[in-house]
Order: C-alpha cells, then sequence, then structure tokens
C-alpha cells in the first residue's frame, strides 16, 4: 500500500482518464482521488477559466470533467412523448391523376409490419425486410398494381388522436426510382419540422412501394414502408422525429 504523500503528489500529474482509473483500484486510493483539488488540476488543464472563480461551474469539478472531457455518443434517448397508439397515417397514391390506393393506416400497423411476409417474394427483398430490427411497414390492403410508363406520386399525412393535430410527412412526391434489384419504387420529401428546431433540416422521409415482380409493365404492390434513413432507426427516434414535426 502506497503512502498517501506518495499518492497525493503522483495524483495531480496524472491524466484524467488515468486518475478516475486509480479510483478504482482500492479504497485508499477511490478516497484521495475524490479530493475535489485533483480534479480542479484536471479542469485547468482542459479549460484554464473554469478555475478563474472561486468555485466550480458545476457541483463540483470532478462533475465537471466527468461531464464535458468527452463528446458523449450514442446517447440514450428519454422516453418518447409521442406513441403510435395515438397516431393515425392518411396515405394516398396516384397513376397520373387517378386515385389508385387510399388508406387511414393506425399507427400501431406502422409498428407491428407484415408478418408473415408473402412466400412469393423474392430473397433479395426478404433478406432487406429481415435486417432491421424497427421498420415501419405495412401490407398494402387491399394490394394494387401501378404501370410503368405512368407517373406514380403519393402523399402521407399523420394525425395526432391526443390532441387533433395532423403533420405532413410527404405531399404528391413522385416516384422516380424503381430498384429492380430490391424490388422497391421510391419516393421522397424534405420534412417539415417545428419553427422550435431551426438549427435542423434535411431530414428526408423515404416512402416505398414494395412489389412482388414486373408482369406486362405492371407492379404488384403488397406493402408500403416509410423510412427515415439514418437519420431514425429505432422505435423511440422515429418516434421523437415523429414529434419534431410542424404538427398545425
Amino acid at each position: 500500500m502506497f503512502p498517501q504523500e506518495v499518492l497525493k503528489n503522483v495524483f495531480p500529474l496524472l491524466e484524467g482518464e488515468d486518475l478516475a482509473a486509480c479510483m478504482g483500484v482500492s479504497k485508499q486510493w477511490r478516497d484521495i482521488a475524490r479530493d475535489d483539488f485533483y480534479w480542479k488540476c484536471q479542469c485547468a488543464k482542459k479549460w484554464p477559466s473554469v478555475c478563474k472563480r472561486n468555485k466550480p461551474p458545476t457541483e463540483t469539478y470532478y462533475k465537471m470533467f466527468q461531464t464535458f472531457s468527452k463528446r458523449r455518443l450514442n446517447r440514450t434517448l428519454p422516453p418518447p412523448r409521442l406513441s403510435f397508439e395515438n397516431l393515425e397515417f392518411f396515405v394516398d397514391i396516384w397513376s397520373e391523376d387517378k386515385l389508385i390506393y387510399s388508406g387511414l393506416i393506425p399507427g400501431v400497423a406502422f409498428e407491428t409490419g407484415i408478418d408473415p411476409l408473402p412466400s412469393e417474394i423474392s430473397s433479395v427483398l426478404r433478406m432487406f425486410l429481415g435486417r432491421h430490427d424497427f421498420m415501419m411497414l405495412v401490407p398494402a390492403e387491399p394490394r394494387f398494381a401501378i404501370p410503368l410508363n405512368e407517373t406514380v406520386s403519393v402523399s402521407m399525412f399523420v394525425a395526432r388522436n391526443d390532441s387533433d393535430k395532423v403533420a405532413r410527412i410527404i405531399n404528391r412526391s413522385v416516384f422516380e426510382y424503381i430498384d429492380h434489384s430490391s424490388y422497391r419504387a421510391l419516393a421522397f420529401e424534405y420534412l417539415d419540422l417545428s419553427p422550435y428546431y431551426p438549427f435542423i433540416s434535411g431530414v428526408r422521409a423515404w416512402v416505398s412501394l414494395l412489389f412482388m415482380d414486373v408482369n406486362d409493365g405492371v407492379l404488384d404492390v403488397f406493402g408500403i414502408q416509410l423510412d427515415f434513413c439514418d437519420v431514425a432507426d429505432t422505435r423511440d427516434e422515429v418516434l421523437w422525429l415523429l414529434d419534431m414535426l410542424d404538427w398545425k
């Protein structure tokens, strides 16, 4: 066991990460390393100005160092304020000016997905749909077909049952890209977020039509997917993003 005088002379020379590791060695080391003087030394190395006042900006210098010394990545989100039980989605799809699909979809249906998947879908699409833990996906009921030689567009709005408010997700956007390798037709639009989030922009909502195959120039659609790409991958992330929409 090292004498306290030795530890007290060594601890101010350590980097913060090493000093924190010392706290796990023994009770003696922990009790000494808890002295806020050593953490004031650490803060002085990184942010000299915070030590110019008579007391630390936070409760202790230790808390200051632990909170701000490293960039926090993959932080846990607080529980979302929205739930899929309180949401409804309005989906309309046109081929040219002819309405070919119109659905009022409960939020829980998007959360549940398609289970089981149709047996006749391609292995590539099956692999794509199976690689995500969470995916907003609903069956197209009734199923419909879209001709490749016509312009097909989609609108999607979402309503909150708890406040009688509506937000736009996508409005008459065209399915300009058909990925024959993954059996998806895709349309997108940039989200309108609330003015409370003025520094966030460029978030795209994607609507994909999932189809079986192309027969005689017609896509046999069996599912509809809503996706926010890498911005929101988990259930809670999606609900927080929807909460940030410009609700009217």
